[in-house]
């Protein structure tokens, strides 16, 4: 129970800072992102891993990290998490107009949030699971700037969402379109559980 509390409020900060600083349009909305994330990390990876992210939760299973029931549970707590911070987030900020994806950009938006999901993914299982890195200083650090490098380089192409709770959460706050989500579920998703089968055929040693 502590580690799905964990994924559960970590699930939770992310996404709020996500509607949050989307929603008010802040400048530094991407550093605040990649910034929250890292510090949850840290603050949370000794117990559960720190996935706040059912993509990183599904690539994990994959390497051989959780078992399917824990996967279950770990998507559970990460929704939770986003349905509350999106609720949250929507009362306390007046949000732009959904988001909305056609013609090409769907395509192009399919592509870049499978990259860098699998990125995120590849990263987090490499500086958190890999038997040569442990108890290692910066896996925090390398998550949350995984995450920054996506979304400044790919935020314009597709809201740089990288994470279905997220994309969840945002949908509830109103900033993208409820059209839109299946983009997010079905790329992130692929993109985590590459990452797993990219991680155990590149560490054959450590699964």
């Amino acid at each position: 129970m502590r580690r799905y509390l964990v994924e559960l409020i970590g699930t939770f900060f992310l996404v709020l800072t996500v509607v949050v600083a989307v929603g008010e349009s802040a400048a530094l909305a991407a550093l605040a992102i990649g910034s929250v994330l890292m510090v949850m990390v840290y603050a949370g990876g000794h117990i559960s891993g720190g996935h706040f992210n059912p993509a990183v939760s599904l690539a994990a299973m994959v390497r051989g990290r959780l078992s399917p029931v824990d996967l279950a549970a770990y998507f559970t707590a990460q929704v939770t998490g986003a349905l509350l911070a999106a609720l949250i987030g929507d009362w306390l900020v007046n949000e732009p107009p959904a988001a909305t994806l056609q013609g090409d950009m769907v395509w192009k938006a399919l592509v870049v949030e499978l990259l860098f999901t699998f990125a995120l993914a590849y990263v987090v299982l490499n500086v958190a699971t890999s038997h040569d890195h442990p108890n290692n200083s910066f896996y925090g650090l390398a998550i949350g700037f995984t995450v920054l490098a996506g979304a400044v380089a790919m935020g314009p192409i597709s809201g740089a969402v990288f994470n279905p709770a997220v994309a969840f959460g945002a949908s509830i706050a109103g900033l993208n379109a409820w059209s839109t989500i299946w983009i997010y579920l079905v790329a992130c998703l692929a993109g985590g559980a590459l990452a797993g089968f990219a991680f155990k055929a590149l560490n054959p040693k450590d699964v």
